[in-house]
């Protein structure tokens, strides 16, 4: 395939920046997104330009590191991270616009690769346990409910890549916050810090310049593992709780 890639560049976090165009031939169908920007960072390397920087790690889909904006939407037009995402998904002679994520808490540390730090100080503010549960036969002595481990599954899948954030229209941070606060409030290892995880880590979430949150569900659409919007009224639930529990 030969494609038109509109690419945003930006020194810095200082600097302006802009779209800049490039050519790129003989991309395979196969090839991942990530491994088409390599061929282009090839070229470009070989005429003595700058290549262009962007995130990556692990390239399964499993990390969270990959974090493009594709023709407007994260992580591209399926619903996977952009490392997972194949060329098949684009036609021959097309332009693809790539951009980094847009939201005022992830500031721009060059080109494609931005500053998710917030995420981490989201976590560090509540995301933890304090009750010593052993090794995993220890652990297991404490049954679970299927119906309550299902829940804590399903949402310790986020891989906290940023997706929600930069689908929003506001920059929101509630369904990555609330996929952190809902894994560890329903299991029993979580109880010690239940209130106070959800009121620190919100607390925490206003504090980093993230938006409100409208539920659009733009967010729960863009999450490549599917953490629902409705894990955002389950965290409000927790924070209603923990609140009025405070006040007493």
């Amino acid at each position: 395939m030969k494609l038109t890639l509109r690419v945003w560049r930006q020194q810095n976090s200082d600097a302006d920046g802009a779209m800049s165009t490039y050519e790129v031939d003989g991309i395979s169908a196969d090839m991942s997104f990530l491994e088409m920007l390599d061929t282009l960072n090839e070229e470009l390397i070989v005429k003595g330009e700058d290549p262009v920087a962007f995130d990556h790690d692990c390239r399964e889909g499993i990390c969270g590191a990959c974090s493009l904006v594709i023709n407007g939407d994260a992580h591209g037009p399926e619903r996977t991270t952009t490392c997972q995402l194949h060329m098949r998904s684009f036609e021959d002679g097309d332009t693809i616009d790539v951009e980094p994520w847009r939201a005022a808490a992830f500031p721009v540390i060059k080109d494609l690769v931005v500053d998710r730090s917030a995420f981490d100080r989201i976590i560090q503010s509540g995301g933890y346990i304090s009750a010593p549960t052993g090794s995993a036969p220890e652990a297991h002595a404490t049954p679970v409910p299927k119906p309550d481990a299902d829940f804590a599954f399903e949402h310790a899948e986020c891989i906290g890549c940023g997706a929600c954030v930069a689908a929003c229209p506001n920059g929101s941070a509630m369904l990555f916050t609330s996929a952190k606060v809902n894994h560890l409030n329903v299991l029993p290892q979580g109880a010690p810090e239940r209130e106070t995880r959800v009121l620190d880590m919100v607390t925490q979430m206003d504090a980093e310049g993230f938006g409100g949150c409208t539920l659009t569900g733009e967010c729960a659409t863009a999450c490549p593992k599917g953490i629902p919007l409705p894990s955002i009224a389950a965290m409000n639930k927790e924070w209603l709780r923990a609140t009025r529990k405070a006040r007493r």
